[in-house]
């Protein structure tokens, strides 16, 4: 597959199992995600990659931080409590999704203080990570997924990663063997998102 082939058939693949990526792999991968666009050179970003016992703790990190929020949503309403059954539901669902893969890199950033380099930069930086190692997955015939969701702008998540205080999770990226082959998708139309000045 060659270089347009890939950018013009990668599509997301949630369903995803054994084998993930070997070392050699996971290299290639990571080195495709520290080439990416970089003002200043700063390398605004940091990888977390979890496997193994690795998603168990992110699964209890889960728990933790989604019973600590029902818990404050109850208590922010008086003479309220928590339904059982939807809180049970709730944490079961959490518990379960670092196991989607066999492996998860979770890219987030490390803001630097720059004067020509805003934050928004940096953390545009770490998205380009996020999709170039998506990009070296699908070229290696790995499946990935891109996802975020609440968890992703969680302060207990991000302590329990070990985040310093201020930066983000740009993503969560699943990545593994697909389970099927994903249905292709249709390319999507770029006329009504285009101006040109001639």
């Amino acid at each position: 597959m060659d270089a347009i082939e890939l950018l013009l058939q990668r599509q997301s693949t949630p369903l995803l199992t054994d084998p993930a990526p070997s070392d050699a792999d996971l290299t290639t991968l990571l080195s495709a995600g520290m080439r990416v666009p970089d003002h200043a050179g700063l390398k605004p970003w940091h990888f977390h990659v979890i496997t193994g016992q690795g998603l168990q703790r992110l699964s209890d990190l889960y728990v933790e931080a989604t019973t600590e929020d029902l818990s404050s949503m109850a208590g922010l309403i008086e003479g309220t409590s928590i339904d059982e059954h939807a809180f049970n539901e709730k944490i079961t669902k959490v518990a379960k999704m670092p196991f989607r893969a066999p492996m998860m890199i979770v890219i987030s950033t490390q803001y630097i203080e720059h004067n020509k380099v805003p934050k928004q930069e940096q953390l545009v930086a770490a998205g380009c990570c996020a999709q170039a190692i998506q990009m070296a997955a699908f070229s290696l015939g790995y499946g990935a997924m891109w996802r975020t969701g609440n968890l992703a702008y969680n302060e207990t998540v991000k302590e329990g990663l070990g985040l310093a205080e201020g930066n983000d999770i740009a993503g969560f990226l699943y990545i593994g063997t697909p389970t099927k082959v994903p249905h292709s998708k249709p390319a999507k139309d770029f006329q009504d998102k285009v101006t040109y000045w001639t």
